[in-house]
Protein backbone atom coordinates (compact mmCIF):
# COMPACT_ATOMS: atom_id res chain seq x y z
CA UNK A 1 0.00 0.00 0.00
CA UNK A 2 0.84 3.60 -0.58
CA UNK A 3 1.38 6.02 2.69
CA UNK A 4 1.92 9.38 2.59
CA UNK A 5 5.39 11.11 1.49
CA UNK A 6 7.38 7.50 1.06
CA UNK A 7 10.98 8.61 -0.01
CA UNK A 8 12.25 6.37 -3.27
CA UNK A 9 14.98 4.08 -1.78
CA UNK A 10 17.41 2.32 -3.88
CA UNK A 11 19.51 -0.78 -3.28
CA UNK A 12 22.58 -0.59 -4.88
CA UNK A 13 24.76 -4.36 -5.02
CA UNK A 14 28.11 -4.23 -5.47
CA UNK A 15 28.18 -5.18 -8.80
CA UNK A 16 26.46 -2.01 -9.53
CA UNK A 17 22.92 -3.62 -10.49
CA UNK A 18 20.26 -1.30 -8.73
CA UNK A 19 16.39 -1.92 -7.36
CA UNK A 20 13.92 0.90 -6.59
CA UNK A 21 11.74 0.70 -3.69
CA UNK A 22 9.87 3.45 -1.56
CA UNK A 23 10.76 3.61 2.16
CA UNK A 24 7.42 3.04 4.92
CA UNK A 25 10.15 3.43 7.61
CA UNK A 26 11.36 6.70 9.64
CA UNK A 27 14.66 5.12 9.41
CA UNK A 28 16.48 5.07 5.68
CA UNK A 29 19.74 4.48 4.97
CA UNK A 30 21.08 0.27 6.07
CA UNK A 31 24.27 -1.67 4.42
CA UNK A 32 24.92 -5.34 4.45
CA UNK A 33 24.17 -8.59 2.81
CA UNK A 34 21.61 -9.32 1.41
CA UNK A 35 19.38 -12.60 1.62
CA UNK A 36 16.13 -13.66 0.75
CA UNK A 37 13.68 -16.01 2.92
CA UNK A 38 11.23 -17.60 1.72
CA UNK A 39 8.85 -18.14 4.79
CA UNK A 40 4.88 -17.11 4.26
CA UNK A 41 4.40 -16.38 7.35
CA UNK A 42 6.35 -15.20 11.14
CA UNK A 43 8.02 -12.24 10.15
CA UNK A 44 8.43 -11.15 13.61
CA UNK A 45 10.53 -14.42 14.33
CA UNK A 46 12.77 -13.48 11.91
CA UNK A 47 12.78 -9.92 11.99
CA UNK A 48 13.75 -10.94 16.24
CA UNK A 49 16.40 -13.98 15.07
CA UNK A 50 19.86 -12.65 15.85
CA UNK A 51 21.19 -14.89 13.06
CA UNK A 52 20.59 -12.39 10.96
CA UNK A 53 23.03 -9.58 12.32
CA UNK A 54 24.83 -7.71 9.39
CA UNK A 55 22.01 -8.53 6.38
CA UNK A 56 19.19 -7.21 5.12
CA UNK A 57 16.46 -9.61 4.66
CA UNK A 58 14.41 -9.57 1.63
CA UNK A 59 10.91 -11.46 1.64
CA UNK A 60 9.84 -13.47 -0.90
CA UNK A 61 6.30 -13.69 0.16
CA UNK A 62 4.42 -10.65 -1.55
CA UNK A 63 2.17 -9.53 1.45
CA UNK A 64 4.20 -8.39 5.17
CA UNK A 65 2.65 -6.65 8.26
CA UNK A 66 -1.01 -8.04 7.87
CA UNK A 67 -0.69 -9.48 11.46
CA UNK A 68 0.90 -6.53 12.91
CA UNK A 69 2.97 -7.17 16.15
CA UNK A 70 2.76 -9.03 19.18
CA UNK A 71 4.53 -9.78 22.59
CA UNK A 72 4.68 -13.13 22.41
CA UNK A 73 6.51 -13.72 18.98
CA UNK A 74 9.79 -12.06 19.95
CA UNK A 75 12.60 -14.55 19.96
CA UNK A 76 15.71 -12.26 21.32
CA UNK A 77 16.22 -8.98 23.07
CA UNK A 78 16.28 -6.73 19.67
CA UNK A 79 16.42 -6.51 15.98
CA UNK A 80 19.65 -7.37 14.72
CA UNK A 81 19.10 -7.02 11.21
CA UNK A 82 20.66 -4.08 9.33
CA UNK A 83 17.02 -4.01 6.51
CA UNK A 84 13.62 -5.30 6.02
CA UNK A 85 12.56 -5.40 2.27
CA UNK A 86 9.36 -6.75 1.36
CA UNK A 87 6.96 -6.29 -2.10
CA UNK A 88 3.97 -4.98 -0.37
CA UNK A 89 3.64 -3.30 3.31
CA UNK A 90 0.70 -3.79 5.14
CA UNK A 91 -0.58 -0.67 7.51
CA UNK A 92 -3.89 -2.02 8.58
CA UNK A 93 -3.26 -5.50 10.51
CA UNK A 94 -5.71 -7.63 11.98
CA UNK A 95 -4.96 -10.48 14.46
CA UNK A 96 -6.27 -10.54 18.04
CA UNK A 97 -2.66 -10.44 19.27
CA UNK A 98 -1.26 -7.73 17.52
CA UNK A 99 0.14 -4.64 19.63
CA UNK A 100 1.63 -2.41 17.02
CA UNK A 101 1.79 -2.28 13.34
CA UNK A 102 5.25 -3.48 11.51
CA UNK A 103 6.20 0.14 10.81
CA UNK A 104 6.17 1.02 14.48
CA UNK A 105 8.20 -1.58 15.52
CA UNK A 106 10.94 -0.74 13.02
CA UNK A 107 10.80 2.82 14.09
CA UNK A 108 11.57 2.07 17.58
CA UNK A 109 14.15 -0.23 16.73
CA UNK A 110 15.66 2.09 14.03
CA UNK A 111 15.52 -0.31 11.64
CA UNK A 112 15.00 0.60 7.85
CA UNK A 113 11.89 -0.95 6.31
CA UNK A 114 10.56 -0.16 2.57
CA UNK A 115 8.28 -1.93 -0.12
CA UNK A 116 7.40 -1.48 -3.77
CA UNK A 117 10.66 -3.83 -4.74
CA UNK A 118 10.40 -6.26 -7.31
CA UNK A 119 11.65 -8.90 -5.00
CA UNK A 120 10.88 -11.96 -7.50
CA UNK A 121 13.69 -9.99 -10.03
CA UNK A 122 16.23 -9.46 -6.86
CA UNK A 123 15.73 -13.26 -5.45
CA UNK A 124 16.59 -14.62 -8.83
CA UNK A 125 19.68 -11.84 -9.33
CA UNK A 126 20.49 -13.45 -5.88
CA UNK A 127 20.04 -16.76 -6.67
CA UNK A 128 22.14 -16.53 -9.82
CA UNK A 129 24.80 -13.92 -8.71
CA UNK A 130 25.10 -15.33 -5.21
CA UNK A 131 24.61 -13.10 -1.89
CA UNK A 132 26.02 -9.63 -2.61
CA UNK A 133 26.88 -6.46 -0.03
CA UNK A 134 24.79 -3.67 -0.55
CA UNK A 135 23.52 -0.47 0.28
CA UNK A 136 19.90 0.39 0.75
CA UNK A 137 19.66 4.44 0.49
CA UNK A 138 17.65 7.63 -0.99
CA UNK A 139 20.71 9.57 -1.42
CA UNK A 140 20.66 11.20 -5.40
CA UNK A 141 24.47 11.16 -6.05
CA UNK A 142 25.33 8.71 -8.72
CA UNK A 143 25.74 4.68 -8.67
CA UNK A 144 29.54 5.05 -9.58
CA UNK A 145 29.96 7.23 -5.96
CA UNK A 146 27.98 5.27 -4.22
CA UNK A 147 29.59 2.02 -5.31
CA UNK A 148 32.43 2.55 -3.13
CA UNK A 149 30.06 2.73 -0.41
CA UNK A 150 28.97 -0.42 -0.70
CA UNK A 151 32.84 -2.13 -1.81
CA UNK A 152 33.69 -0.75 2.55
CA UNK A 153 30.92 -2.86 3.56
CA UNK A 154 33.28 -5.60 5.50
CA UNK A 155 32.53 -9.05 4.09
CA UNK A 156 30.63 -11.42 6.04
CA UNK A 157 33.53 -14.28 5.59
CA UNK A 158 36.25 -13.87 8.16
CA UNK A 159 33.39 -11.60 10.71
CA UNK A 160 32.91 -13.42 14.60
CA UNK A 161 29.33 -11.72 14.34
CA UNK A 162 28.52 -13.45 17.49
CA UNK A 163 30.60 -11.22 19.48
CA UNK A 164 27.48 -8.80 18.65
CA UNK A 165 24.83 -10.60 19.96
CA UNK A 166 25.93 -12.68 22.31
CA UNK A 167 24.45 -11.69 25.98
CA UNK A 168 27.46 -9.72 28.25
CA UNK A 169 27.22 -11.99 31.28
CA UNK A 170 25.03 -15.29 32.64
CA UNK A 171 21.64 -15.57 33.45
CA UNK A 172 19.52 -18.03 34.02
CA UNK A 173 16.51 -19.68 31.76
CA UNK A 174 14.16 -21.76 34.71
CA UNK A 175 12.19 -24.78 33.62
CA UNK A 176 8.41 -25.24 33.12
CA UNK A 177 8.16 -27.44 36.26
CA UNK A 178 10.61 -29.52 38.35
CA UNK A 179 14.33 -29.04 36.72
CA UNK A 180 15.37 -32.88 35.60
CA UNK A 181 18.55 -31.68 34.05
CA UNK A 182 20.81 -28.23 34.17
CA UNK A 183 21.73 -27.44 30.95
CA UNK A 184 24.60 -24.99 30.00
CA UNK A 185 23.63 -22.91 26.93
CA UNK A 186 26.15 -21.25 24.97
CA UNK A 187 24.84 -17.82 23.11
CA UNK A 188 25.97 -17.13 19.92
CA UNK A 189 22.25 -15.66 19.37
CA UNK A 190 20.32 -18.12 20.61
CA UNK A 191 16.28 -17.98 20.48
CA UNK A 192 14.03 -17.73 22.91
CA UNK A 193 11.55 -20.77 21.83
CA UNK A 194 15.11 -22.82 22.25
CA UNK A 195 15.17 -22.09 25.39
CA UNK A 196 11.50 -22.57 25.54
CA UNK A 197 11.87 -26.33 23.92
CA UNK A 198 14.85 -26.99 27.13
CA UNK A 199 11.83 -25.52 29.54
CA UNK A 200 9.42 -27.87 28.73
CA UNK A 201 11.66 -30.81 28.53
CA UNK A 202 12.53 -30.15 32.27
CA UNK A 203 15.65 -28.03 31.70
CA UNK A 204 16.97 -25.21 33.51
CA UNK A 205 18.97 -23.02 31.33
CA UNK A 206 22.17 -21.70 32.64
CA UNK A 207 23.21 -18.89 29.27
CA UNK A 208 26.75 -18.03 28.70
CA UNK A 209 28.34 -15.18 26.40
CA UNK A 210 29.84 -16.59 23.57
CA UNK A 211 33.38 -16.55 24.86
CA UNK A 212 32.78 -19.04 27.82
CA UNK A 213 35.79 -21.34 28.94
CA UNK A 214 35.38 -24.71 29.22
CA UNK A 215 36.99 -24.63 33.16
CA UNK A 216 33.09 -22.59 33.65
CA UNK A 217 31.03 -25.34 32.02
CA UNK A 218 33.20 -28.09 34.00
CA UNK A 219 32.66 -26.63 36.92
CA UNK A 220 29.34 -26.30 36.75
CA UNK A 221 27.63 -29.83 37.44
CA UNK A 222 25.81 -29.65 33.92
CA UNK A 223 24.09 -32.83 31.98
CA UNK A 224 24.67 -31.16 28.95
CA UNK A 225 25.88 -28.80 27.06
CA UNK A 226 23.77 -26.71 24.20
CA UNK A 227 25.29 -24.48 21.10
CA UNK A 228 22.85 -22.11 19.82
CA UNK A 229 22.03 -20.70 16.29
CA UNK A 230 24.00 -16.82 15.81
CA UNK A 231 25.54 -15.64 12.66
CA UNK A 232 28.63 -14.93 10.72
CA UNK A 233 31.81 -16.82 9.67
CA UNK A 234 32.42 -20.13 12.44
CA UNK A 235 35.97 -20.18 11.52
CA UNK A 236 36.46 -17.01 13.49
CA UNK A 237 34.90 -17.83 16.87
CA UNK A 238 37.89 -19.37 17.77
CA UNK A 239 37.47 -19.38 21.49
CA UNK A 240 34.54 -21.71 21.23
CA UNK A 241 35.74 -24.27 18.87
CA UNK A 242 38.52 -24.79 21.56
CA UNK A 243 35.94 -24.90 24.33
CA UNK A 244 33.82 -27.27 22.77
CA UNK A 245 37.44 -29.64 22.27
CA UNK A 246 37.89 -29.48 25.75
CA UNK A 247 34.33 -30.38 26.71
CA UNK A 248 33.65 -33.12 24.34
CA UNK A 249 33.54 -36.89 26.06
CA UNK A 250 32.61 -34.94 29.52
CA UNK A 251 29.28 -33.81 28.68
CA UNK A 252 26.29 -34.59 26.28
CA UNK A 253 26.53 -31.82 23.59
CA UNK A 254 23.69 -30.58 20.95
CA UNK A 255 24.07 -27.47 18.37
CA UNK A 256 22.07 -26.07 16.00
CA UNK A 257 23.03 -23.75 13.15
CA UNK A 258 25.96 -21.63 14.13
CA UNK A 259 26.50 -24.30 16.97
CA UNK A 260 26.56 -27.14 14.48
CA UNK A 261 29.20 -25.80 12.10
CA UNK A 262 31.30 -25.27 15.81
CA UNK A 263 30.79 -28.75 16.79
CA UNK A 264 32.07 -29.74 12.83
CA UNK A 265 35.28 -27.65 13.22
CA UNK A 266 35.99 -29.02 16.83
CA UNK A 267 35.84 -31.98 15.58
CA UNK A 268 38.21 -31.24 12.34
CA UNK A 269 35.62 -30.45 9.64
CA UNK A 270 36.23 -27.45 7.80
CA UNK A 271 33.59 -24.74 6.27
CA UNK A 272 33.05 -22.24 3.43
CA UNK A 273 29.97 -19.92 2.92
CA UNK A 274 27.09 -20.77 0.91
CA UNK A 275 26.27 -18.74 -2.68
CA UNK A 276 22.75 -17.47 -1.02
CA UNK A 277 22.26 -19.19 2.26
CA UNK A 278 19.46 -21.32 3.37
CA UNK A 279 17.16 -18.83 4.78
CA UNK A 280 13.34 -19.95 5.32
CA UNK A 281 10.53 -22.19 6.87
CA UNK A 282 10.22 -25.21 4.17
CA UNK A 283 13.32 -26.97 3.50
CA UNK A 284 13.26 -30.72 2.59
CA UNK A 285 16.24 -32.34 5.35
CA UNK A 286 16.47 -36.34 4.99
CA UNK A 287 16.96 -37.72 8.02
CA UNK A 288 19.41 -41.23 6.68
CA UNK A 289 18.46 -42.63 9.87
CA UNK A 290 15.06 -43.46 8.46
CA UNK A 291 14.86 -42.13 5.13
CA UNK A 292 12.10 -40.09 6.08
CA UNK A 293 12.13 -36.47 5.31
CA UNK A 294 11.33 -33.25 7.73
CA UNK A 295 10.26 -29.53 6.53
CA UNK A 296 12.24 -27.35 8.20
CA UNK A 297 13.06 -23.74 9.30
CA UNK A 298 16.71 -22.78 8.25
CA UNK A 299 19.12 -19.34 8.76
CA UNK A 300 22.84 -19.80 7.50
CA UNK A 301 25.43 -18.44 4.74
CA UNK A 302 27.97 -20.91 5.80
CA UNK A 303 27.72 -25.14 5.70
CA UNK A 304 30.42 -27.82 7.18
CA UNK A 305 32.63 -29.57 4.42
CA UNK A 306 33.13 -33.07 6.23
CA UNK A 307 35.44 -34.73 4.15
CA UNK A 308 38.74 -34.29 6.30
CA UNK A 309 36.32 -36.06 9.25
CA UNK A 310 37.03 -39.50 10.61
CA UNK A 311 34.96 -42.23 10.85
CA UNK A 312 34.08 -41.83 14.26
CA UNK A 313 31.98 -39.06 13.16
CA UNK A 314 28.43 -39.62 10.71
CA UNK A 315 26.54 -37.28 8.68
CA UNK A 316 22.97 -38.23 9.73
CA UNK A 317 21.19 -35.43 7.90
CA UNK A 318 21.01 -34.20 4.41
CA UNK A 319 19.61 -31.28 3.02
CA UNK A 320 17.56 -32.43 -0.17
CA UNK A 321 17.88 -28.71 -2.00
CA UNK A 322 21.38 -29.11 -2.70
CA UNK A 323 22.71 -32.38 -0.96
CA UNK A 324 24.63 -30.12 1.47
CA UNK A 325 25.49 -31.73 5.23
CA UNK A 326 22.45 -31.05 7.70
CA UNK A 327 23.48 -33.36 10.29
CA UNK A 328 26.33 -34.88 12.01
CA UNK A 329 27.02 -37.12 15.12
CA UNK A 330 29.78 -38.25 17.09
CA UNK A 331 29.55 -41.99 17.53
CA UNK A 332 31.34 -42.22 20.82
CA UNK A 333 31.14 -38.44 22.30
CA UNK A 334 27.96 -38.05 22.98
CA UNK A 335 27.98 -35.21 20.63
CA UNK A 336 25.16 -34.58 17.53
CA UNK A 337 24.28 -31.25 15.70
CA UNK A 338 21.65 -30.15 12.73
CA UNK A 339 22.28 -27.32 10.17
CA UNK A 340 18.44 -26.15 10.66
CA UNK A 341 16.35 -24.75 13.70
CA UNK A 342 14.79 -27.54 15.10
CA UNK A 343 12.41 -25.09 17.72
CA UNK A 344 10.37 -23.92 14.71
CA UNK A 345 10.29 -20.53 15.40
CA UNK A 346 8.78 -19.68 12.78
CA UNK A 347 8.27 -22.96 10.98
CA UNK A 348 7.03 -26.61 11.39
CA UNK A 349 7.16 -28.83 14.30
CA UNK A 350 9.11 -31.96 12.41
CA UNK A 351 12.36 -31.95 13.86
CA UNK A 352 11.09 -31.44 18.02
CA UNK A 353 12.23 -34.92 18.36
CA UNK A 354 16.00 -33.83 18.61
CA UNK A 355 15.67 -32.10 21.89
CA UNK A 356 13.89 -35.13 23.11
CA UNK A 357 17.01 -37.66 21.88
CA UNK A 358 19.34 -34.44 23.81
CA UNK A 359 17.52 -35.47 26.73
CA UNK A 360 17.53 -38.86 26.84
CA UNK A 361 21.89 -38.47 26.41
CA UNK A 362 21.89 -36.64 29.23
CA UNK A 363 19.78 -39.03 31.39
CA UNK A 364 22.51 -41.91 30.04
CA UNK A 365 25.43 -39.66 30.90
CA UNK A 366 23.67 -38.74 34.90
CA UNK A 367 23.52 -42.28 34.73
CA UNK A 368 26.77 -43.56 34.04
CA UNK A 369 28.34 -41.10 36.13
CA UNK A 370 26.27 -42.13 39.46
CA UNK A 371 27.55 -45.57 38.47
CA UNK A 372 30.85 -44.51 38.14
CA UNK A 373 30.63 -42.75 41.92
Amino acid sequence: MFLKNQKIVRLIFEDKTVFSGRLFTESVSAQGEVVFNTAMSGYQEILTDPSYCGQMVLMTYPLIGNTGVNLEDVESRGLFLSAFLVREYIDFPSNYRLTKTLKAYLDEAGIPGAEGFDTRAITRFIREAGAKKALLTDSDLPVDVLIERVREIPDMVGQNLAKKVSVDKSYVYPSIGKPLFKVAVVDYGVKTNILRQLAENNCECVVYPYDVSSTEILSGEYDGLFLSNGPGDPEMVTESIQMIREVLGKLPIFGICLGHQLLGLALGAKSYKLDFGHHGANHPIQRLETGGVEITSQNHGFCLDVSHLGSDVEVTHVNLNDQTVAGIRHQGQSAFSVQYHPESAPGPHDSRYLFEGFIRLMKTFREDRQGDN
